[in-house]
Order: C-alpha cells, then sequence, then structure tokens
C-alpha cells in the first residue's frame, strides 16, 4: 500500500507539475500524513524533491514538490538515410545533449559503429554515465523483424537486414533497446507535440529518402499483423511491371520520394536540379520549370493521401520528412487534385516537428517507460 500511494503521489507532480503537500492531499484523495509519509519515502528515494515555496503574502509560505527529472534519462535515436540524430532527455522532457551528423556509412557493420560512437559522445556530452540511462528507443526506416533480428522493408540503409543486427545494436547501445519504425515514431510526436494533438485518428505520412507512415489511433500506434501497417511506399502506383520477384523499392515510393521530384525537375528540363530542397527553392523563387515539378509532385501526393483516406478514414493527415516542410507549395495543389477525384478528403497540414519528429516521438515513448522502471529501482532500492 506504501507503494501504491507513493507512486500515486509521483504521478501526481508528473502530470500536474510542483505542488504543496495540500495540494497533493487534496487532489490524490490521501490524507496528509500519508501524503508526508509518501514524499519523505520519494525524496530519500530521488524521485522527487523540494522546489520552493508558495507565495501567499501573509501566514507561512508552503513547501512546493515536484518530481525529480534527473532521477533518470532516456536515449532517442534517429537512424536515416542522410543522418544520424541522437537525443538525451531527463524525465521532465528537456533535452540535456543532441548531436547530428551525417551519415555516411554504406554498410550496417559501419552504420552500428556509427550510431553507437554518436550515442556515446552525447550520453558523455550530457554529463552522465551509461548507468543513468534507463531507456534507449531508436527509430529507423523498416520493420523490426524478432526473429532474425533485423530490420525488414529498409531498402535504403544497406545491410540493415542482416540477421543478429539488432543484438549488435544493443551491443553498442545498451540492453533492452526498444526499436520503432521512424514513422510510427513521428506520428506520436506529431500527436503529443505537433501538428496532431487532439486528434484521435490520423496519419503522419513521412517522405524523404523513403515513403513510410504512423498511423495513430485513440493514442496508440496501429502495426498490423506483422508491424508492416504504413509501408505505404509499397502501394502500387502507374503501370505494373511483370518481374519475377517484387522490386525492393515500392512503386509509390520510387514515385513520390525525394528523388522522384529532382527526376521529375530534370526531365521538364531543369537540369540544374540537384536535390528535392533545391526544387523547392527554386520554385519559392518563381522558377516556372520548378513550379511545375512541384505541381506533378502535389498530385502524386494526392493519390497517396486518398489512398490512405479510403482505407482508414483520418481526421488529419500530417505531411512529415524532408518533403513535408515544402507543405506551404504543396498544399494548395494537393487539395485541388485530391477534391478531382475523390469525395473522401481530410485535412491535410503541415507537421510541426520537421526534423525532429522522430526524436520527439522516441523521447516520449522512452519517457513512459522510464517512469515506471525507474519507480521500480529507485523504491525498491530506498
Amino acid at each position: 500500500m506504501r507503494k501504491i500511494n507513493q507512486r500515486a503521489v509521483l504521478d501526481l507532480l508528473r502530470r500536474s507539475g510542483p505542488a504543496t503537500r495540500p495540494q497533493v492531499a487534496k487532489d490524490t484523495g490521501l490524507s496528509k500524513p500519508t501524503v508526508s509519509q509518501a514524499l519523505l519515502a520519494l525524496e530519500a528515494a530521488g524521485l522527487a524533491r523540494a522546489t520552493g515555496h508558495t507565495s501567499t503574502g501573509t501566514g507561512r509560505s508552503a513547501v512546493l514538490y515536484e518530481a525529480d527529472p534527473t532521477a533518470g534519462y532516456v536515449l532517442g535515436v534517429d537512424i536515416g538515410r542522410e543522418h544520424l540524430r541522437v537525443a538525451v532527455s531527463d524525465l521532465g522532457h528537456t533535452v540535456v545533449a543532441r548531436r547530428d551528423e551525417r551519415n555516411t556509412s554504406r554498410s550496417g557493420t559501419a552504420l552500428v559503429s556509427a550510431v553507437g560512437a554518436l550515442a556515446a559522445a552525447t550520453v558523455r556530452e550530457a554529463g552522465l554515465s551509461q548507468a543513468d540511462i534507463v531507456v534507449r528507443v531508436l527509430g529507423s526506416p523498416g520493420v523490426a523483424d524478432p526473429a532474425k533480428r533485423c530490420f525488414r522493408h529498409a531498402p535504403n540503409l544497406p545491410g540493415w537486414g542482416k540477421a543478429g543486427l539488432l543484438d549488435e545494436l544493443e551491443g553498442v547501445l545498451g540492453p533492452d533497446l526498444m526499436v520503432e519504425n521512424d514513422a510510427n515514431l513521428t506520428a506520436v510526436g506529431e500527436g503529443e507535440r505537433g501538428a496532431a494533438r487532439g486528434a484521435s485518428v490520423f496519419a503522419c505520412i513521412t517522405i524523404g529518402t523513403g515513403v513510410g507512415m504512423g498511423v495513430m489511433v485513440n493514442g496508440a500506434v496501429f502495426r498490423g499483423a506483422t508491424g508492416a501497417a504504413g509501408e505505404i511506399g509499397y502501394l502500387p502506383y502507374g503501370q505494373s511491371h511483370a518481374a519475377d520477384a517484387p522490386p525492393v523499392r515500392g512503386h509509390l515510393e520510387e514515385a513520390t520520394a525525394a528523388q522522384s521530384v529532382v527526376r521529375g525537375a530534370r526531365e521538364l528540363g531543369l537540369g540544374t536540379a540537384k536535390s528535392a530542397r533545391e526544387v523547392f527553392r527554386l520554385a519559392r523563387d518563381g522558377d516556372e520549370l520548378a513550379l511545375r515539378a512541384v505541381e506533378a509532385e502535389a498530385d502524386r501526393l494526392a493519390y497517396t493521401v486518398a489512398s490512405v483516406a479510403a482505407v482508414i478514414d483520418p481526421e488529419l493527415i500530417v505531411l512529415g520528412g524532408g518533403i513535408g516542410t515544402a507543405a506551404d507549395l504543396l498544399l494548395d495543389p494537393l487539395d485541388r487534385a485530391l477534391r478531382s477525384f475523390t469525395p473522401l478528403v481530410p485535412s491535410v497540414v503541415q507537421g510541426e516537428l520537421g526534423d525532429d519528429g522522430v526524436l520527439t516521438g522516441a523521447i516520449s515513448v522512452g519517457l513512459r517507460a522510464a517512469e515506471g522502471l525507474v519507480f521500480e529501482r529507485k523504491v525498491g532500492a530506498a
């Protein structure tokens, strides 16, 4: 019963912020002596701390208590074809260290090594040791395969389908590593701290080097039977070509990912285009060929949105990833195209988190797991 009361008090402080003993007693329904005992135990365990006094003008001020954000830390890792991002957050959702670097690895072994080195450097920058990290969450393209201990459907990361890869990642990042699809984590981030706050059923479509989608239903990620829900890069698009095996990269991914924007711009005669970002910059400057390339990409995205809308009927679709940052150029032509061939037209908005989407989601997932783990470890050791 003591542990239950302590957890109730700690959860209230985490949820509502600093509070006095009388406030905690009122909001939890516990007696004041019980609250006092619980706070003393939480202080002794390093889970709560005094953070100041109330200022009421007259009379004696009361001590304010808060959940101690330094009781544990979460490591978030975002692995992409072009980038690696790592952040360390305390339990108060404050990022205390972060590092970003280009992904120059050309093999799974090299990428694992680079991720491990970057994570270790970020932990050191935060002034922490590996023992301070309670939960580690990694976001990656593809779907984790628990049997082969690797990622399926991640063609843009060479060697990522090698059996035992997840064991190698645990070896450099730490045990009990939580792995999740990057689009799913972006959806979590946008749902909790971004453009989808308050939405019950929504999808987050991420478009960059590859194409993915995270689907959230009542606050939970929808994964499907094998975890591949949202792998929309494999949706059929355009004319089918007979082959002995399905392509490594799906039809829709080939048609809509960043390289398709560059390819389309060059086919229109914009020979100087080297990246989707450059095409979007030229379009903002009024370049006619770039604007036509953007319109063509919007048409392809409208097909994607229409397919998603017909299957899951979301109240909102969030555009994320590198292409999502060009939503100011894409949303109007996308909406026009969408309305021309389907009556199912959900609201489509630009993501608010930009390049931070995966890390934000990873930290949110990690914090939920860490809160219970920290309590059990600290109270059990107290």
